[in-house]
């Protein structure tokens, strides 16, 4: 089995390419050790000190690090992606499921126009992101508003604000002149 490895522009978080499927629908955002029980692999790579996310897409991984350094975890890393899917084990655990985005909020008037700020975020945005490692997810939308949910490398990386502002707002300010701002949660 060879495993690839990326940067993503957070450089806290490394991407990893199994060369196979890693979730089959959704994407799985782990922040600290006790949301790591839903996953055996997850579970795995937060045994190893120095990590701290990890984020599953639909064929790669992205690893999360604290300030240790990424010569010394990269191996370790790589080392337990490979024996977990050697072993044939489930990514997730009976009790572990994917990120479910419920609880948005908008008001019904602007049903239509949510309806359009989702499929930009579906068609030109969360393809670009996943590239990067992570996912951005549809919240919610008022008074000009668009909250987005940053996962995988975009949370907590140096230019997501640089991307929520100047890449995301002035798409969806483009084709959607009620989009006034777009805000992170």
């Amino acid at each position: 089995m060879f495993i690839q490895t990326e940067a993503t522009p957070n450089p806290a978080t490394l991407k990893f390419l199994p060369g196979r499927a890693v979730l089959d629908n959704g994407t799985l955002d782990l922040r600290d050790a006790t949301q790591a029980a839903q996953s055996p692999l997850a579970e795995r790579l937060f045994g190893i000190n120095g990590v701290s996310g990890v984020f599953f897409g639909s064929d790669f991984i992205t690893v999360t690090k604290n300030t240790s350094e990424w010569q010394q975890l990269k191996p370790m890393i790589l080392g337990a992606i490979m024996e977990h899917f050697m072993s044939g084990a489930p990514l997730l655990n009976s009790t572990g499921k994917a990120d479910e985005d419920g609880d948005e909020f908008f008001d019904a008037a602007d049903a239509e126009t949510v309806a359009t700020i989702k499929d930009l975020i579906e068609t030109r945005v969360r393809p670009a992101v996943a590239n990067d490692g992570g996912d951005i997810t549809f919240k919610g939308f008022k008074d000009g508003v668009v909250y987005l949910n940053m996962k995988g490398s975009c949370a907590g990386c140096p230019s997501s604000t640089a991307t929520l502002q100047h890449g995301i707002q002035n798409l969806l300010r483009h084709y959607v002149p009620d989009v006034t701002e777009v805000r992170p949660v």
